[in-house]
């Protein structure tokens, strides 16, 4: 058996062993890409290795003892993820189209965005990627609804940022930060993008087509410029050939014609030399021609010649000075015309503008007259009725009252006219022979039955005054009076009265 101390060490190094292997157990360290959420007892008394209002402890790059029992560790990866995107969307022009896209995240390094992530997160971190697919796809819709397939095409950059920028908000909410997005590619159902690139590759084929022709065209003509150059000194050497050739022959003739050669070159200088002396012979007989008739002939010919010129230039001088003066004048009586003219048009307008005018003003003052005069024999008329109604209301009333005493002024008012009437019916008597009716007409003949003849003749000449019967109608009786009163009748009078 051990003795104490060394019993005591062995204890003692049980004891740190026991207490490292404890340690080992309870010690929680995190990684380098991973962040350690420690939760439970204890986890609320750090504030300051969490941001405000986190019940739980956040541990990065370091590590953290852990009671069993009354804490749990759980660990968040802050690795790089990426979610592929295929979005159908359709762009402002109506058409459809499937953008293909990549987008890496991580966690963010903060507090704020690791405790973000871990409620989110922490229990389902396979998650994320279908989380990032939803959410880029939304955004993605959204932004390519308000541009065309030409800008999706052109500046995939403008539709990156803004599908970053649009997402940022939701991202930190998530505790999400984006590495990187891009757009892989847009495909187009419709072939409205084959369709956009044909007449750039129509183009371009042409170019291609019109270079190899130019292309062609410049080969065809430098061999053409080669076959010609090599004719050109094939035909330089053959005629380097015949001319050598030539001087050889005209070599060989000479060295066997000298002999000739030579008499003829003696004759030849012979005649070369009077030659000479005969166009010396020529040229002095010339120069005597030319100074004795020629030059003053010449002299005579330039001095007619000029003044016919000085004539005609002259004569074409007043000719065009005629014609410019009548021109002048013509342009002058023209103009003179024309000023004539507008202004007897210009007064004729002014006449007809003062006149029509007038015309106007005569009709528009005669209408307000004719209006005026009848609103005023309207007017008239309409008084003259109201105080007929009124008079015809008025005798209507009195006759109601009185009808003997209206009847009775009435005769009074117009008794002038009914006298007048009545006398113009005697205006044309002599004689006035009044009848007192039937029984006039028997005293009448009571009287001449007792007169006798005489008392006859006279009732007769009564009856004839009073009928005014012609003479075969005296005969007839028409009537008879009891008396007869003979009143004379002055015309004269009774036109005064």
């Amino acid at each position: 058996m051990p003795d104490g101390p060394l019993l005591i060490a062995i204890l003692v190094a049980a004891g740190i062993l026991v207490f490292v292997i404890l340690l080992r157990v309870l010690w929680k360290v995190a990684e380098p890409n991973e962040a350690l959420i420690i939760s439970g007892f204890g986890t609320g008394s750090t504030p300051k290795s969490r941001p405000d209002s986190m019940g739980f402890k956040i541990i990065t790059g370091k590590g953290s003892l852990v009671l069993p029992g009354f804490q749990v560790a759980r660990r968040l990866s802050l690795d790089t993820n990426g979610a592929n995107l295929q979005v159908s969307c359709v762009t402002q022009q109506g058409l459809p189209v499937t953008v293909r896209a990549v987008v890496i995240y991580k966690v963010g390094d903060d507090f704020v965005s690791i405790a973000n992530a871990a409620r989110r997160f922490l229990d389902r971190q396979d998650g994320m990627n279908s989380t990032i697919h939803e959410l880029f796809s939304g955004h993605l819709r959204s932004i390519c609804g308000g541009l065309t397939i030409e800008d999706l095409i052109h500046n995939r950059d403008a539709l990156t940022g803004a599908v970053r920028q649009s997402s940022a908000d939701e991202m930190s909410k998530l505790g999400l930060v984006i590495d990187s997005l891009q757009i892989q590619e847009i495909d187009d159902e419709s072939g409205y993008i084959l369709n956009l690139g044909k007449p750039h590759a129509a183009a371009v084929a042409a170019s291609a087509r019109i270079a190899e022709a130019q292309r062609d065209q410049e080969a065809t003509e430098a061999e053409q410029q080669a076959a010609a150059k090599k004719a050109a000194s094939v035909r330089e050497s053959e005629i380097q050939q015949a001319g050598y050739q030539a001087e050889m022959d005209e070599a060989r003739a000479r060295s066997s014609q000298s002999g000739p050669l030579a008499e003829a070159s003696a004759r030849q200088e012979v005649v070369v030399q009077e030659t000479k002396a005969a166009e010396l012979e020529a040229n002095l007989s010339e120069q005597r021609l030319l100074s004795e008739i020629s030059k003053p002939a010449d002299a005579k010919a330039y001095e007619t010649r000029t003044i016919a010129e000085a004539e005609r230039d002259a004569r074409i001088a007043r000719a065009q000075a005629e014609a410019r003066e009548t021109e002048l004048r013509a342009a002058a009586d023209a103009t003179r015309v024309k000023t004539a003219a507008e202004a007897e048009a210009s007064a004729t307008k002014q006449r007809g503008v003062a006149q029509a005018d007038a015309t106007r003003a005569t009709g528009e003052a005669e209408a307000a007259a004719a209006k005026a005069k009848g609103l005023a024999e309207a007017d008239a008329a309409k008084a003259k009725g109201l105080a007929e109604a009124e008079g015809i209301r008025a005798r209507s009333a009195a006759l109601a009252e009185n009808q003997e005493a209206v009847v009775a002024q009435q005769l009074a008012e117009h008794w002038p006219e009914i006298v007048d009437a009545g006398a113009k019916a005697f205006s044309s008597i002599d004689n006035l022979v009044v009848l007192n009716g039937a029984d006039g007409m028997s005293d009448l003949f009571g009287k001449a039955l007792s007169l006798g003849g005489t008392g006859l003749g006279l009732a007769k000449t009564l009856m004839e005054s009073v009928q005014g019967d012609t003479p075969a109608d005296k005969s007839e009786t028409k009537g008879s009076t009891a008396s007869v009163q003979s009143i004379p009748v002055d015309r004269d009078e009774h036109s005064k009265n």
